[in-house]
């Protein structure tokens, strides 16, 4: 398939369904890409190529992305029989015995799986720069990140080895890496895409799992197929009015959209990223919406409570680590930010923990109470274009400095893990250097659909699917 890349992956399902080409030319398509490309933009972990060749063999079944490769994070999902390293060189020998649930459920849609893509050291930092696997680099510019800590998925979806990939999000780490490549990213409401009996790291409700597309019809699609609800769960699932695919055609009327480039530190974005979000307002405005300057006000105390919320979660999920290793890690085997991360996370109390959880969720209400007076709130994803690689993370071991650089480029995304609100980026403004800039919608609770009607408004009204690459 010469134009493989040119197609999202409803296009190439719908392609194999008729017969015009079978799954296994798909799957050598996507093979062939990343033998061409990944050894410049290192995104790919983990190859099942002989996996994925012998599933193109069997009955494609009825899934709606029925003979479609894809791939899953390197992080979190567990995948029958592959090594699922969590970016860390503690976990390079772990392998998963068995599916885990959500992995299940994107079987169900008829993907191909055929490796992994890279994910920063446990999640921790929005760029995957690993000491195990390296550097993933952005298919746009070569020299710059493609964030995290999905960036494996969402630098290999950019690149075209594959239309969509799975990627999780607990600061930011599906729009983030969305915004950095070029790509569609939603955050689903929490507990749409349920936990799973697996889900442990998911206690807290800051994490999500959902895929990152080219197009919003393959999120809509994949989302329609993975956020069912689960049986035994204790959660109740948010309902919606009908499936996904069928909001991205139907016309969003007339919005009320709050905007606001204001940082929760009360800074602001580089010039040229205020500069495209005003464009998009008055995009938004030209298409017959309501477009309301707003901040969301001071929510520097959500950010501050929420530390030790995710501290302990990260103690409690390494504590899970080591008990499957029988051993804690020795010297070497976890990154030096990791290390000076996990002294500190040990430190937290229970007593601190459930109290920092209980402001958070306390504090979020009054988030999501503003959200009665208008529908959509937008603001960047990031406060520039992607950053070089290494300027995250560089040679520093100080969690401070990494803190503080991340909350300076990525201060807007994880306000919406405290909430639990639907929240996506969208492709829409280039550097002048040539580098994707992403706008941010968030929708409120359970309001994925308003999301998907919007942006299909927008991507038909301001496309992006004729933009690509360099590479």
């Amino acid at each position: 398939m010469d134009d493989y890349a040119e197609h999202d992956g409803l296009a190439l399902a719908a392609l194999v369904r008729s017969g015009a080409v079978s799954p296994a030319e798909l799957v050598e398509a996507a093979i062939a890409g990343i033998e061409r490309l990944d050894p410049t933009i290192n995104a790919i972990v983990y190859r099942a190529f002989d996996e994925a060749r012998a599933a193109a063999r069997e009955p494609i079944g009825e899934g709606v992305f029925a003979g479609v490769p894809f791939l899953v994070k390197d992080f979190g999902i567990g995948v029958a029989g592959w090594p699922n390293t969590s970016g860390s060189r503690f976990c390079a020998n772990v392998v998963d015995q068995a599916d885990s649930g959500l992995m299940r459920r994107y079987r169900d849609s008829g993907v191909i799986p055929i490796g992994r893509g890279a994910s920063s050291e446990f999640g921790i930092v929005g760029n995957v720069e690993t000491a195990l696997h390296g550097a993933v680099r952005n298919p746009w510019h070569t020299d710059h990140a493609a964030g995290g800590s999905s960036g494996g998925s969402a630098a290999a979806v950019a690149a075209g080895y594959v239309p969509l990939a799975h990627a999780s999000d607990g600061l930011g780490s599906i729009r983030i890496p969305a915004a950095c490549c070029g790509l569609v990213g939603l955050k689903p409401t929490r507990d749409r895409n349920p936990n799973l009996p697996d889900g442990f790291d998911y206690a807290t409700g800051f994490c999500v799992d959902h895929v990152v597309t080219r197009t919003i019809r393959d999120s809509a699609a994949m989302l329609d197929v993975t956020g069912r609800p689960e049986p035994g769960s204790p959660y109740a699932v948010p309902a919606k009015a009908g499936p996904y695919l069928d909001e991205v055609t139907r016309a969003p009327g007339r919005l009320r959209i709050a905007w606001s480039a204001d940082t929760p530190g009360g800074g602001s974005p580089e010039p040229e990223v205020q500069a495209a979000l005003e464009r998009v307002v008055l995009d938004l405005a030209a298409l017959g919406h309501e477009l309301i300057p707003r901040s969301l006000g001071d929510v520097t105390a959500i950010y501050q409570a929420r530390v030790a919320v995710s501290g302990a979660n990260l103690a409690a999920g390494m504590a899970r680590t080591i008990e499957r290793a029988g051993r804690e890690p020795q010297s070497g085997e976890i990154e030096p930010l990791t290390a000076a991360v996990l002294m500190q996370s040990r430190r937290i109390t229970g007593e601190a923990a459930l109290l920092a959880l209980q402001e958070v969720r306390m504090l979020a209400r009054a988030v999501v109470a503003q959200f009665e007076s208008f529908d959509v709130f937008l603001s960047p994803v990031m406060t520039a274009p992607p950053p070089t690689i290494g300027y995250i993370t560089g040679t520093s071991t100080d969690p401070a400095q990494v803190s503080q650089r991340q909350a300076a480029l990525f201060p807007y995304p994880a306000l919406f893990n405290f909430t639990g609100q639907p929240s996506m980026s969208l492709p829409l403004a280039m550097s002048t250097s040539g580098l994707p800039i992403g706008m941010m919608f968030t929708g409120r609770y359970a309001d994925e659909a308003t999301l998907f009607r919007l942006a299909g408004q927008l991507e038909r009204e301001l496309p992006w699917s004729h933009r690509r690459p360099r590479l």
